[in-house]
């Protein structure tokens, strides 16, 4: 049995698992409608998918040892989560001042193909400009290659594990999201969560923005 790949195993499904921008975008879009929580999440896994791609052929490092790439990643990833944080609490206050009844009348005219693309595009783009994604993986991957091995497969491995943990867990999240949604989607829960989620993304996105460079 291989024990490092178990280990990482572990570390991986508990860094996909961990509440962040991806999952506050995936439970938010999920209480919109069951199509919307689950394309955000696979847009989040094909994210995920580019991080690792990138630490497998190496380019990862290139962006982590130039700063000024790496500060424009980390610029564009918070500009996103930050609009996405506004548009958030731009939406609550709108519908606070509307009825229930006009509110849910907005949410009823999107067609199923365009909301499907514009969760997937949000959930992807989340993932993909999280400038911490490249450094995670270029740390953790190459610690659980064994000594000897030839690294390229067994990373090839490692980022399809953390990718398969990805497409399980969250869209297990959205899914569970949308079985609790009449209870979630009371008019006074739903505002609640759309809220938390809208101040949550702002803050997010404020402190990549304004932060210092992550390295």
């Amino acid at each position: 049995m291989d024990a490092q790949l178990i280990a990482f195993i572990g570390v991986a499904a508990g860094m996909v698992a961990l509440p962040g921008a991806d999952f506050t975008v995936v439970v938010r879009n999920a209480l919109a409608s069951r199509t919307a929580g689950l394309a955000t999440a696979l847009g989040v896994a094909a994210g995920l998918l580019v991080h690792t791609a990138l630490a497998v052929a190496g380019l990862a490092a290139v962006l982590v040892t130039l700063p000024v790439l790496f500060r424009t990643v980390q610029l564009l990833g918070g500009a996103y989560v930050l609009y996405l944080g506004i548009s958030a609490l731009y939406a609550l206050r709108r519908r606070s001042g509307q009825g229930e009844e006009e509110a849910a009348e907005d949410g009823s005219g999107r067609s199923a193909p365009r909301e499907f693309g514009r969760a997937l595009r949000q959930g992807f783009l989340t993932n993909a400009l999280n400038p911490k994604a490249p450094v995670l993986f270029l740390s953790l991957l190459p610690q659980f290659v064994p000594h000897g091995q030839p690294p390229l497969p067994r990373t090839l491995l490692l980022a399809a594990v953390v990718v398969v943990l990805a497409l399980i867990w969250f869209p297990a999240v959205a899914l569970l999201v949308d079985r609790l949604g009449r209870w979630l989607r009371r008019p006074r829960t739903a505002r609640a969560i759309e809220g938390g989620s809208g101040v949550a993304l702002t803050g997010l996105g404020l402190a990549l923005v304004t932060g210092p460079l992550l390295r």
